[in-house]
């Protein structure tokens, strides 16, 4: 498979990830929409069924949809990232290419749906969090730790379990993420993937949004380092489970 296809591939599985899944968080934020305040379990399952839909967009190159999860498979020692995409630095390149810039266009087209409402809504944070994720309690370690340890446990999953995103099947990785949500979202609101934090803030910080504010750009690291950690740990982890698991037996 060509790199060219890898790339449009991560494009448009990631676009669509990112394009509802702000767009879920945008109906319970903003002010007006007809699904105001539906609340954080509204958020989590809406962003399961974005992963869902990503993954079968992106089906061809693997779905990985997020550089924690390329990192992970790399870390792991995976050599290849998808059928006939060999694991080397050219195809590496390709897949967190091809996953930011779709965040940020997904991220875009969430806007333009939303256009409207981000006139009407007054809150800078509300709008902010359409695009990016931001901690309940903000505290630079421990923020990092939640992040690292709820991407750890997507990646972890899909390298025991299925080898890729698309390996272990779009219900299975929707399913996945809504567990993490509900159970390890309330901190950070798990961003658990740094193309899915970054790409929609840059989209914010570009964006004509009338009274935006800032895109809180001292936080903005965490979410990006977190869950490139925890992607690692996971690979390494991976690769020690059958050996554990044999060893116990």
């Amino acid at each position: 498979m060509s790199l060219g296809i890898v790339f449009l591939s991560e494009v448009f599985g990631t676009a669509m990830l990112t394009l509802l899944g702000c767009g879920v968080v945008a109906n319970v934020a903003l002010r007006g929409t007809k699904g105001n305040s539906g609340g954080f379990l509204m958020v989590t399952w809406g962003w399961g069924i974005a992963v869902f839909a990503g993954v079968f967009v992106a089906a061809k190159s693997g779905a990985h949809l997020n550089p924690a999860v390329t990192l992970g498979l790399l870390v792991n020692g995976k050599t290849e990232y998808a059928p006939d995409v060999p694991v080397d630095f050219a195809s590496t390149l390709t897949y967190f290419g091809g996953e930011l810039v779709g965040a940020f266009l997904g991220a875009v087209v969430c806007w333009l749906a939303y256009k409207q409402h981000f006139d009407a809504e007054p809150e800078v944070a509300s709008k902010l969090g359409v695009f990016s994720t931001g901690p309940a309690i903000r505290s630079t370690p421990w923020n990092l730790v939640t992040e690292i340890i709820g991407t750890f446990v997507l990646v972890f999953v899909i390298l025991t379990f299925g080898g890729t995103p698309s390996g272990l099947g779009p219900l299975a990785v929707a399913l996945l993420v809504v567990g993490i949500g509900v159970s390890l979202g309330g901190p950070t609101g798990y961003a658990i993937n740094p193309a899915r934090d970054l790409g929609p803030r840059i989209a914010h910080a570009l964006l004509p949004i009338k009274g935006k504010g800032s895109s809180d750009w001292g936080y903005s690291w965490i979410p990006v380092v977190g869950p490139l950690v925890g992607g690692a740990l996971a690979g390494i982890v991976a690769n020690l489970a059958p050996i554990i698991v044999t060893a116990a037996a």
